[in-house]
């Protein structure tokens, strides 16, 4: 099985925000792309989104000058707040932390397929993204371009192509999953978790991404 690159023409680019009036429908496949994983010292630098209709829109997130702060993004943070919009990620609490963090806003209703695989896919520890599509859909996924520079001010088309692909997949993902957790009686479960995610963000934020405050030792 060969791995699928998607078709770049099928991939938008902005610069700091969603153009005005461009609608995503009521669910939404997000993913992000950093400098690093620490939210703290590391910059968010691109926002991928799709509909679920075969295309994507990529925000680029580009500083006002070197090392400064990122202008305003009131479309993007408005899609990303809204509550009648589901926010479909995977591993939704590094994504909602970066989000959270950066933006100021708090990110639901969200859904995250990891947390879905780990709930019904026990006989496996493999529960990345590649692996489930791979497993699932059938689609092998590209991951030639995970490690590169997203900071840089022109992107690649293979950057574009990798982005897109964390976010054009998730809807037939998450279709496959949530089947799943009806079928284990776990959907219920799953949901409360997917509550929580915004307070887990602000928990790992806070810095208590490692201790459990729930448990009895101190």
């Amino acid at each position: 099985m060969s791995a699928r690159q998607p078709d770049i023409s099928h991939i938008t680019l902005h610069q700091n925000d969603l153009p005005d009036g461009l609608d995503l429908g009521t669910m939404v496949a997000i993913d992000t792309e950093t400098m690093g994983l620490n939210p703290h010292r590391d910059r968010l630098c691109l926002v991928q989104l799709s509909s679920g209709d075969g295309t994507a829109h990529l925000v680029q997130m580009i500083p006002d000058r070197p090392g400064g702060t990122l202008p305003p993004a009131p479309n993007l943070c408005h899609l990303l707040s809204r509550p009648d919009v589901t926010k479909l990620m995977h591993f939704a609490r590094f994504d909602v932390a970066v989000l959270q963090h950066t933006l100021n806003i708090t990110v639901a209703p969200v859904i995250c397929t990891k947390i879905a695989a780990r709930l019904v896919r026990t006989f496996t520890d493999r529960h990345g993204l590649a692996a489930l599509c791979r497993e699932l859909l059938g689609v092998e996924m590209s991951k030639q371009q995970q490690s590169s520079d997203w900071g840089a001010q022109d992107l690649t088309p293979e950057q574009l192509a990798y982005a897109a692909s964390d976010v054009l997949y998730l809807h037939n993902l998450w279709d496959r999953l949530e089947n799943l957790l009806h079928r284990e009686n776990r959907r219920d479960l799953a949901q409360a978790c997917y509550d929580f995610l915004p307070t887990r963000a602000r928990l790992d934020i806070l810095g208590y991404e490692a201790s459990d405050i729930f448990s009895h030792r101190s």
